[in-house]
Protein backbone atom coordinates (compact mmCIF):
# COMPACT_ATOMS: atom_id res chain seq x y z
CA UNK A 1 0.00 0.00 0.00
CA UNK A 2 1.35 3.41 -0.91
CA UNK A 3 2.03 6.14 1.61
CA UNK A 4 -0.70 8.28 0.05
CA UNK A 5 -3.31 5.50 0.34
CA UNK A 6 -2.32 4.92 3.97
CA UNK A 7 -2.69 8.62 4.69
CA UNK A 8 -6.15 8.74 3.07
CA UNK A 9 -7.19 5.67 5.06
CA UNK A 10 -5.88 7.07 8.35
CA UNK A 11 -7.66 10.36 7.67
CA UNK A 12 -10.92 8.52 7.01
CA UNK A 13 -10.60 6.49 10.20
CA UNK A 14 -10.01 9.67 12.21
CA UNK A 15 -13.06 11.36 10.66
CA UNK A 16 -15.19 8.25 11.20
CA UNK A 17 -14.14 7.87 14.85
CA UNK A 18 -14.94 11.51 15.57
CA UNK A 19 -18.32 11.22 13.81
CA UNK A 20 -19.27 8.08 15.73
CA UNK A 21 -18.18 9.59 19.06
CA UNK A 22 -20.38 12.61 18.30
CA UNK A 23 -23.24 10.12 17.88
CA UNK A 24 -22.58 8.77 21.38
CA UNK A 25 -20.52 5.67 20.60
CA UNK A 26 -17.38 4.99 22.65
CA UNK A 27 -14.17 3.86 20.94
CA UNK A 28 -12.82 0.67 22.54
CA UNK A 29 -10.08 -0.08 20.01
CA UNK A 30 -8.56 1.39 16.84
CA UNK A 31 -6.68 -0.55 14.19
CA UNK A 32 -6.76 -3.76 16.23
CA UNK A 33 -4.60 -6.41 14.57
CA UNK A 34 -4.08 -10.13 14.80
CA UNK A 35 -2.73 -12.77 12.40
CA UNK A 36 -6.00 -12.82 10.42
CA UNK A 37 -6.16 -9.08 9.76
CA UNK A 38 -7.24 -5.74 11.18
CA UNK A 39 -10.41 -4.12 12.48
CA UNK A 40 -10.56 -0.37 11.87
CA UNK A 41 -12.73 0.55 14.86
CA UNK A 42 -14.32 -1.33 17.74
CA UNK A 43 -16.91 0.72 19.62
CA UNK A 44 -19.50 0.43 22.36
CA UNK A 45 -23.03 1.54 21.58
CA UNK A 46 -24.87 1.18 24.87
CA UNK A 47 -24.55 -2.50 25.82
CA UNK A 48 -23.61 -3.52 22.26
CA UNK A 49 -20.18 -3.87 20.66
CA UNK A 50 -19.82 -2.50 17.14
CA UNK A 51 -17.13 -3.62 14.71
CA UNK A 52 -16.74 -0.89 12.15
CA UNK A 53 -15.10 -0.97 8.74
CA UNK A 54 -14.15 2.47 7.44
CA UNK A 55 -13.90 3.03 3.69
CA UNK A 56 -12.56 6.30 2.33
CA UNK A 57 -12.66 7.26 -1.33
CA UNK A 58 -11.82 10.52 -2.99
CA UNK A 59 -14.03 9.80 -6.00
CA UNK A 60 -16.82 7.55 -7.24
CA UNK A 61 -14.97 6.02 -10.20
CA UNK A 62 -15.11 2.59 -8.55
CA UNK A 63 -18.52 3.06 -6.90
CA UNK A 64 -19.38 4.09 -3.36
CA UNK A 65 -16.85 3.34 -0.62
CA UNK A 66 -19.02 0.59 0.92
CA UNK A 67 -18.78 -1.36 -2.36
CA UNK A 68 -15.23 -2.25 -1.28
CA UNK A 69 -16.64 -4.36 1.56
CA UNK A 70 -16.68 -7.65 -0.32
CA UNK A 71 -18.08 -10.98 0.89
CA UNK A 72 -14.51 -12.07 1.66
CA UNK A 73 -14.01 -8.92 3.78
CA UNK A 74 -17.30 -9.58 5.62
CA UNK A 75 -16.17 -13.14 6.38
CA UNK A 76 -12.79 -11.92 7.64
CA UNK A 77 -14.39 -9.23 9.84
CA UNK A 78 -16.65 -11.81 11.46
CA UNK A 79 -13.60 -13.95 12.29
CA UNK A 80 -11.74 -10.90 13.63
CA UNK A 81 -14.72 -10.00 15.82
CA UNK A 82 -14.63 -13.44 17.44
CA UNK A 83 -10.87 -13.09 18.01
CA UNK A 84 -11.28 -9.62 19.54
CA UNK A 85 -14.08 -10.77 21.85
CA UNK A 86 -12.04 -13.82 22.92
CA UNK A 87 -8.94 -11.71 23.59
CA UNK A 88 -10.74 -9.03 25.58
CA UNK A 89 -13.18 -11.27 27.42
CA UNK A 90 -15.96 -8.79 26.73
CA UNK A 91 -19.38 -10.42 26.39
CA UNK A 92 -21.76 -7.88 24.87
CA UNK A 93 -25.51 -8.18 24.70
CA UNK A 94 -25.32 -7.83 20.91
CA UNK A 95 -22.63 -7.50 18.24
CA UNK A 96 -23.15 -5.27 15.23
CA UNK A 97 -21.15 -4.68 12.06
CA UNK A 98 -21.23 -1.14 10.67
CA UNK A 99 -19.59 0.53 7.71
CA UNK A 100 -18.67 4.20 7.62
CA UNK A 101 -18.08 5.82 4.24
CA UNK A 102 -15.88 8.91 4.20
CA UNK A 103 -15.69 11.10 1.11
CA UNK A 104 -13.22 13.98 1.46
CA UNK A 105 -14.45 17.14 -0.27
CA UNK A 106 -12.41 19.72 -2.15
CA UNK A 107 -13.76 22.35 0.23
CA UNK A 108 -15.37 21.97 3.62
CA UNK A 109 -15.98 18.95 5.78
CA UNK A 110 -15.85 15.41 4.47
CA UNK A 111 -19.13 13.69 3.68
CA UNK A 112 -19.72 10.87 6.16
CA UNK A 113 -22.30 8.09 5.78
CA UNK A 114 -22.82 5.69 8.69
CA UNK A 115 -24.38 2.38 7.61
CA UNK A 116 -25.60 0.67 10.77
CA UNK A 117 -25.87 -3.12 10.74
CA UNK A 118 -24.37 -3.19 7.24
CA UNK A 119 -24.06 -6.98 7.29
Amino acid sequence: MTTQRRAVGAYGEQVAARHLQEQGLVVLDRNWRCAEGEVDLVLRDGADVVFCEVKTRRGDLFGPPAAAVTPAKVHRLRILAVRWLDQTGIRPREVRFDVVEVRPQAQGASQVTHIRAAF
